[in-house]
């Protein structure tokens, strides 16, 4: 029997340690080459991440999943877990995440999409925990679009101690590194119009406030694959570029 391995790279803007209700980000909207059965994502993370406890997420932004959706479209998605991706799920294939909106549905494809060299498009998402219930709510542009339940996590009951924004590959070990894109298929020192970007990286406090994500940093797990690069403007506060082709004569 041939063993398949899976391989997850990312390229994100981070900021840890600290107590964190919330996190706001406007994502550049593209639509990546994927591989069957890969998938590609910008999204922002709020995590849950004690020492030597299983971490939570809260997630949200857009993917394209060939394998999911059957189509290469980016479409809007959640995720969340309180097991360290053992348990949990995607949008509402298991109960957890609850919708209020009628308007608008989770996996709903997102349009329209940034072009190379030419229009670019970005949508906001906010995810933020009710001081009163302690649920985490979800805003996508204007649109409110339900909550998590505090009782679904541990360690994100109170408040996040991680957030992070950029992008994840996720793919099949083959014995070569996939050609699925991540962001725009180009690298991050395109810079604009070229590259996918994550603008205006902001953080909710404790008394509720929405502020410039402190301390921002940046990691790429391999940046031959896919790389990140952080800035800061008047305009788009602190941002990132990211994203890359996937296999080239230097990500084999």
């Amino acid at each position: 029997m041939k063993l398949i391995f899976f391989i997850l790279q990312h390229a994100i803007g981070y900021s840890r340690d600290g107590e964190f209700y919330g996190a706001k980000a406007l994502l550049n909207v593209w639509q990546p080459n994927v591989s069957q059965y890969d998938f590609s994502l910008s999204q922002i993370w709020v995590l849950g991440d004690v020492p030597n406890r299983p971490v939570n997420s809260i997630e949200a932004g857009w993917h394209v999943s060939p394998n999911v959706h059957k189509d290469s479209l980016p479409r809007l998605f959640t995720y969340w877990t309180p097991s360290g991706y053992k348990s949990g799920c995607y949008n509402m294939e298991c109960p957890g995440f609850v919708q209020t909106n009628q308007r608008v549905s989770l996996g709903a494809a997102i349009d329209p999409i940034s072009t190379y060299n030419g229009q670019q498009y970005d949508v906001a998402f906010l995810i933020w925990r009710d001081p009163k219930t302690k649920d985490w709510w979800l805003r996508v542009g204007t649109e409110l679009m339900g909550f998590w339940p505090a009782d679904l996590f541990t360690d994100l009951h109170d408040h996040a101690t991680t957030i992070e924004y950029g992008g994840e590959v996720f793919s099949q070990n083959l014995g070569k590194h996939t050609r699925t894109q991540m962001g725009s298929g180009h690298f991050q020192d395109e810079g604009f119009g070229k590259a996918a970007y994550a603008r205006n990286l902001e953080v909710i406090t404790g008394d509720n406030h929405i502020i410039p994500v402190p301390n921002l940093r940046t990691f790429a797990d391999d940046p031959n694959c896919y790389g990140v690069k952080q800035e800061y403007s008047d305009n788009w506060g602190n941002y990132i570029f990211f994203g890359g082709p996937g296999y080239n004569p230097n990500c084999l």
